[in-house]
């Protein structure tokens, strides 16, 4: 077997996972990692520089998997790709439609392989469903919505510079409940109705809002029309009263389902699923073996990432609307009500506003 040289770009948060990812992997080797805070628990003989273009002056890689700020996508995968190397890069892989484009092009120029950090589409809930919706064992499809009803303290908004916000030292950011933690959502139920494409949507209707001190969506809800002719519903919040899983809900004219793609589960059954990286591998050794999730299948989701780039800015939510809870860094709102109003927008595939919601606009 040939193992692939790993780096890993970004290793605290999130990107701690990668890192123990790529050290369980039999055809992988973490040979250096990049990330201006320094290094963290790493194997022995793991080189550590403070940045990518460092990293790849001095080290001979095959593969780079890069977490780091949204904004900084496109450069270090586009450095990586450049240099010869393959590329594992989070979602959302671009914060506007012309990065997009951009990325796409070098893609091509390069001939590199590139995979975006969605799991939930290399869950076998999720393609098992797809194939369910495709054979019409759920009926005529009549729409797909999506939840998340989720909480986030002040800390997650003060973890870095960018959090929450649209636009940092003049560069679109673009994080948001819609476009970063709840990111999934979205790209699962553009999957299930097979519109994964940058031309496989319609139409794309935004209504943002905020409860927390910061610039990007907390609560919104997110209308997609898919060339189809489907309609899509997002309806997300990070101010809920408890932390639940979000949802993937499928409404046909037989009956619906339900896709908890956290746990790879429908309807409570439990499914598999592939890595992405171990994918990514697999790919480089056979082309054959098709990535899960190549950049051009998430031209659909970068469609909804530009809808929110170039929305007005999210609304202030009333506050007598909001309870705060805790201190310090555990302070949080509990939007009153808020689970009521996505459980209606999921049923009935409306927006806020249609529901009259009393926070809408």
């Amino acid at each position: 077997m040939t193992v692939a040289r790993v780096a890993v770009v970004g290793i605290h948060g999130h990107g701690a996972s990668h890192v123990r990812n790529v050290t369980r992997l039999p055809g992988a080797e973490l040979v250096a990692v990049a990330d201006p805070q320094g290094g963290g628990d790493l194997p022995d003989g793991v080189q550590v520089y403070a940045a990518l273009d460092e990293l790849l002056a001095a080290t001979e890689v095959d593969v780079v998997v890069i977490c780091t700020p949204i904004q900084t996508h496109v450069p270090l995968a586009e450095l990586a790709m450049r240099a010869g190397a393959d590329v594992l890069l989070e979602k959302p892989p671009t914060a506007s439609l012309d990065e997009f484009e951009q990325l796409t092009a070098v893609v091509e120029e390069t001939g590199r392989a590139l995979q975006v950090g969605f799991q939930a589409q290399s869950s076998e809930a999720t393609l098992t469903l797809a194939k369910l919706i495709a054979d019409g064992e759920l009926g005529e499809l009549r729409g797909i919505s999506a939840t998340g009803k989720w909480v986030r303290k002040a800390r997650y908004f003060q973890r870095a510079r960018w959090s929450g916000r649209r636009r940092l030292d003049g560069v679109d950011v673009v994080d948001g409940a819609v476009t970063n933690p709840l990111a999934h959502a979205t790209a699962a139920a553009l999957l299930l109705d097979g519109s994964t494409g940058v031309d496989d949507i319609r139409s794309i209707e935004t209504e943002l809002y905020r409860a927390n001190p910061i610039e990007s969506d907390d609560t919104s809800s997110v209308r997609i029309t898919t060339s189809r002719g489907t309609p899509i519903l997002i309806a997300v919040t990070l101010c809920a009263t408890e932390h639940l899983e979000a949802s993937v809900i499928v409404h046909g004219s037989k009956r619906r389902a339900v896709l908890t793609y956290q746990s790879d589960l429908i309807d409570g059954r439990k499914y598999g699923r592939a890595d992405l990286l171990e994918n990514l591998l697999a790919h480089r050794a056979d082309p054959a073996v098709p990535l899960y999730v190549p950049l051009e299948a998430t031209g659909g989701f970068t469609r909804v990432v530009e809808a929110v780039r170039t929305a007005p800015d999210p609304a202030v939510i009333p506050p007598d609307l909001i309870q705060w809870e805790g201190e310090g860094l555990d302070r949080r709102p509990i939007l009153q009500d808020v689970e009521k109003w996505i459980d209606r927008a999921s049923d009935e595939l409306a927006l806020f506003s249609e529901l009259g919601a009393p926070w809408a606009t």
